[in-house]
């Protein structure tokens, strides 16, 4: 498979990563480019490393081995302030304190930009607001979290990933145990946010045809390497979806946008119906 290097236009890269969970390895010698100013999208199997990657990406993992590098330093010994005011992540299922509004929880995302002489500015509160009314939850803001829809909680998340101004936002599934509408209008937000705003950013996710549809770059992963890399018209194909995902295929062009549509093979029974 064809792997596209863009270290040179990226802040954020990863250089022989090695990743592990006590005495299981997930992730060997990764090495990996996010290129700025665009949508990437990781892709692959249950249990193949990319929610892992990402959270090293954020550093919320240390590394057994290799480094994450935030423009040519390794994030392992940057001070957390510093990346927090530039590498935004929303994990796949974040927890809000009890009874908190919107509000609040749209404002924890100002914290890595306040000191204790300077809680709160009128910067900050135009970055809240700002956020609110680009994720259409502004009407929300005095209501409690708990009350949501698994839509609008999702889009309140985002909102406070915003507000903290990040140049890099990471999203975890960020469209996990949405109902189709909403996977979309959550994906279709994100990509307005990197075209208008210029925003790098990095998503897993386990729908290959949603992939294909809103990335610029795909990453696609099995048993912890990158298998194949680049725009998606060049990396999905049957090939690819049956080395990577086990799966027969057909690959079409997107009726609507003319990304790489993944069609399975029959279904059993199917040939005899």
């Amino acid at each position: 498979m064809t792997v596209v290097s863009k270290a040179d236009s990226s802040r954020l890269t990863t250089r022989k990563l090695t990743l592990a969970y006590e005495e299981r390895t997930v992730v060997q010698e990764l090495d990996l480019a996010i290129p700025d100013g665009e949508v990437t999208v990781i892709v692959g199997p249950n249990a193949c490393g990319k929610s892992t990657t990402l959270r090293a990406l954020g550093r919320l993992l240390r590394p057994r081995g290799g480094a994450v590098l935030l423009d040519g330093e390794e994030l392992a010994k940057l001070p957390t302030k510093r990346i927090a005011q530039q590498i935004g992540l929303l994990p796949q299922t974040p927890v809000a304190p009890e009874a908190i509004t919107v509000a609040d929880l749209v404002a924890r995302g100002r914290q890595p930009h306040q000191a204790w002489w300077k809680q709160w500015s009128e910067e900050d509160e135009r970055a809240v607001v700002d956020a609110m009314e680009r994720t259409d939850v502004a009407g929300l803001a005095h209501r409690s979290v708990d009350e949501l829809s698994g839509g609008q909680r999702q889009r309140v998340w985002i909102a406070m990933a915003l507000a903290q101004e990040t140049d890099l936002l990471l999203l975890d599934e960020p469209t996990t145990y949405l109902d189709i509408a909403h996977q979309v209008e959550v994906l279709d937000l994100v990509r307005r946010l990197n075209r208008v705003r210029g925003r790098t950013v990095v998503i897993v996710l386990h729908d290959l045809n949603q992939a294909a549809r809103y990335a610029d770059h795909l990453v696609a992963m099995k048993t912890g390497r990158v298998v194949a890399e680049g725009p998606p018209a060049e990396v999905v194909t049957a090939e690819l979806v049956r080395e990577v995902f086990g799966l027969d295929s057909v690959v079409v062009p997107d009726p609507v946008t003319g990304s790489p549509l993944v069609v399975p093979g029959a279904p059993w029974g199917a040939e005899r119906d």
